[in-house]
């Protein structure tokens, strides 16, 4: 828990001492761009970039999930502490995105956005020589911060580039990136762990993030700065910072007390960053957005919610058929990616009918969908049909496509231009918050249920027990989701 704690403190000196940076670039005044200006090139170059990172990092966290039982067995880690090696890497991603958006909106977007692929890939290749699970661990939480870095400010580019009426298309083929990541992560995954072990998923990681540097460098021309010459809020974005690791790693240790005192601390300091930001002349966020966008902050909770409940699918499922069922790494891998194929396959039909109809109609019915598709997971036990898990996992993936591209689609149409970078770094941070929750809420279980020992055959039953609970849990959050899905309003 030390090392994490040290890992999170770095992620804050790291966050604000990038306005101190020297910028040669500065000393240019950066023509702003509207969409209409950008040639087709730098639009196809834009979403090729954005599209190989936003692929990278759900295939090594899938990737990574497949593997988690081979490092538990090499490292001998109890079942919280293997929970912290996907936990590391979203607590990270939450806690920064905003902050690093905000930097994107006065420094440049490309330029954040190739920092953050940078350390992403540096930290890979730590990853992948990583003597011990904290070590590992905080390595992890610095590929978070490169992912807070780029993974951020991409929407931000394509919302940019692209006009109102291309936006949703070429959003809808940066989410099926995702999901193409997360369908061959498994599989690929598996074969790695098993073959070549799980430190070759983090050697392949680093080839990729090095071509979508070179990419940008070479290729992608222009900045996007809106917000250029306005003050960076260093004092709320570190309020911010503080009160997001606080509740996150205050809830993995619920119900500890440690955990009620981090989540007391969190609620301190939420509300003393929305005093600060209510009266400071530049605020990280614009809580206007909040107050007056009913769009914008219904779509946010929408998302908030949906990535609360979804998250952890893989996570538990990884442990479930590898520990109960006994399959391979290999075997795992490919049942899993029924999921993220069907996601991979509707995202960009689902992109397009949100540019055609009312997007909450959409994304509302997809929230829907997934709350049926939790509910049948909770029957799962130690023989449960594998044709019927497939089944279960293609409707998951079918609502959550449904689901999240029309949903990114309304956050971004509901917002003005200078307000992109920060919108998409929200959205973003709805994202990781939702995913930290999910891993939080599954820890938590797998605390009360398994406790801090290593999952071993006398422990399955009291697994099982949780995987129930969680998926419970899960699926009664999506319901309420729906509700949050169709208030927001009509957009047109």
């Amino acid at each position: 828990m030390l090392e994490i704690v040290a890992a999170s403190c770095f992620n804050l000196v790291y966050c604000f001492s990038l306005p101190l940076f020297p910028d040669s670039a500065r000393r240019k005044i950066v023509k702003r761009h509207d969409a209409e200006d950008h040639p087709n090139r730098t639009k196809k170059v834009a979403l090729i970039v954005t599209t190989i990172a936003n692929f990278v990092v759900p295939f090594m966290g899938s990737s990574v999930n497949i593997a988690l039982p081979a490092i538990e067995r090499e490292f001998k880690i109890d079942a919280v502490l293997l929970s912290w090696i996907s936990l590391a890497f979203t607590l990270a991603t939450a806690t920064l995105l905003v902050p690093m958006s905000r930097l994107a909106d006065i420094y440049g977007r490309k330029r954040l956005f190739t920092y953050g692929m940078a350390l992403f890939t540096i930290a890979s290749g730590l990853c992948a020589v990583a003597p011990s699970a904290p070590l590992l661990i905080m390595f992890r939480n610095i590929q978070g911060i490169g992912g807070a870095m780029s993974f951020g400010t991409g929407v931000a580019i394509l919302t940019s580039v692209f006009p109102l009426g291309e936006r949703g298309k070429a959003m809808g083929i940066n989410v099926a990136a995702v999901y193409v990541g997360l369908s061959l992560g498994p599989f690929i995954g598996g074969f790695l762990t098993q073959d070549f072990g799980w430190r070759s998923i983090f050697i392949l990681t680093v080839p990729l993030g090095l071509l979508v540097v070179a990419l940008v460098l070479l290729h992608l021309k222009g900045e996007w700065a809106e917000a250029r010459g306005e003050r960076f809020d260093l004092s709320g974005s570190f309020i911010y910072c503080v009160a997001l690791v606080a509740l996150i790693v205050g809830f993995s240790l619920l119900p500890g007390i440690q955990g009620f005192v981090a989540i007391l601390l969190s609620m301190v300091s939420m509300c003393a960053f929305i005093w600060w930001e209510t009266k400071t002349k530049s605020p990280v966020v614009n809580l206007s957005l909040f107050r007056t966008n009913r769009v914008f902050a219904l779509s946010n909770l929408a998302a908030l919610i949906n990535y609360s409940a979804t998250f952890s699918v893989t996570f538990l499922l990884s442990l479930y058929l590898q520990y109960i069922r006994g399959m391979s790494p290999r075997s795992a891998g490919l049942l899993l990616v029924a999921q993220p194929i069907v996601q991979a396959m509707v995202s960009p039909w689902a992109g397009r009918l949100a540019d055609r109809i009312e997007p909450r109609l959409v994304a509302s019915a997809g929230m829907g969908i997934c709350a049926i598709g939790l509910f049948l997971l909770c029957t799962l036990d130690a023989n449960t049909s594998f044709y019927l898990i497939v089944v279960k996992l293609a409707l998951l993936g079918f609502g959550f496509a449904l689901f999240s591209t029309p949903n990114t689609t309304a956050v971004m149409n509901s917002v003005e231009k200078k307000f992109y970078g920060v919108a998409s770094g929200i959205q973003g941070t709805m994202r990781s918050v939702g995913q930290a929750m999910s891993l939080g809420i599954t820890v938590l279980l797998l605390a009360v249920y398994v406790g801090r020992v290593r999952i071993s055959p006398q422990y399955f039953p009291f697994f099982l027990k949780s995987v129930h609970a969680t998926f419970l849990i899960f699926g009664a959050l999506c319901t309420v989701g729906v509700f949050a899905s169709i208030a927001r309003g009509k957009m047109r």
